[in-house]
């Protein structure tokens, strides 16, 4: 069975965008998309056109929850990510607001990503009924069209590891192991970590390893056979021309 590595990268905003486009860069150069996890806020119109131009180039683009805000300390004290305990209506009215945003940024979403990758079975009822073709969680991938669910968990550096080193090299052993198993790599990738160079040093060398272990990198699309309605061209990484110094 060939190993699939399946890149996710969250939290893009003006203050990352440059790092971004770079990682971006870096993975097409070994032939693998990305996956995009935009919460439908987004800070910045230089962010939004960057998402579309990706998007446009066939990288799909994941709804990452609708109105969360990155909060360590809310981590810290164990509150809930804002989909992991909603029923069926709760989560329908806070799908409609996010998808408003989204239209207002010119953005398509192409599936659904909890925010700290939890989701609940009533928020997963109300994006089947809305049409969302996947839903992705900690552990893995359902296809809300056929039922179908792909087993595969996610894997980054927020691990338990205490200090950086030690998650870093975590995050390059378990890509080497999954994929050598012949296993779906489900990388995610924080634009907050591209800041430190050590982190940014280990999602690459996770990169090498799952692609050294024969993997083949696909997009969440990509797991439940499906892909961005509109021909694949040159993948745009550039930054646009209004965040350009």
């Amino acid at each position: 069975m060939t190993a699939r590595l399946v890149v996710s990268l969250s939290g893009v905003d003006p203050r990352n965008l440059e790092r971004c486009a770079d990682l971006a860069d870096d993975l097409g150069s070994r032939s693998v998309p990305l996956t995009l996890l935009v919460a439908p806020r987004l800070a910045g119109a230089a962010t939004a056109d960057w998402v579309r131009a990706r998007r446009a180039a066939g990288d799909p683009v994941l709804m990452h929850g609708s109105d969360h805000v990155p909060n360590p300390l809310a981590l810290r004290l164990g509150r809930r990510a804002e989909f992991a305990a909603l029923t069926a209506h709760e989560a329908g009215l806070r799908l409609t607001a996010a998808s408003a945003a989204m239209d207002r940024a010119g953005l398509v979403a192409d599936g659904f990503a909890g925010h700290r990758w939890l989701v609940s079975a009533g928020s997963r009822a109300a994006l089947a009924a809305r049409g969302f073709r996947l839903c992705a969680d900690q552990l893995g991938v359902d296809d809300l069209h056929t039922g179908v669910r792909h087993r595969a968990r996610v894997v980054g550096l927020r691990g338990r590891e205490r200090t950086e080193a030690l998650r870093c090299f975590a995050l390059v052993l378990a890509a080497a192991r999954v994929t050598r198993r012949g296993g779906t790599l489900r990388l995610a990738v924080d634009a907050a970590e591209l800041e430190r160079a050590g982190q940014r040093a280990a999602v690459v060398d996770a990169v090498d390893a799952a692609l050294d272990g024969g993997a083949v990198g696909v997009t969440y699309l990509g797991l439940v056979g499906a892909s961005v309605p509109a021909p694949r061209a040159r993948v745009v990484s550039a930054l646009p021309d209004r965040v350009r110094g």
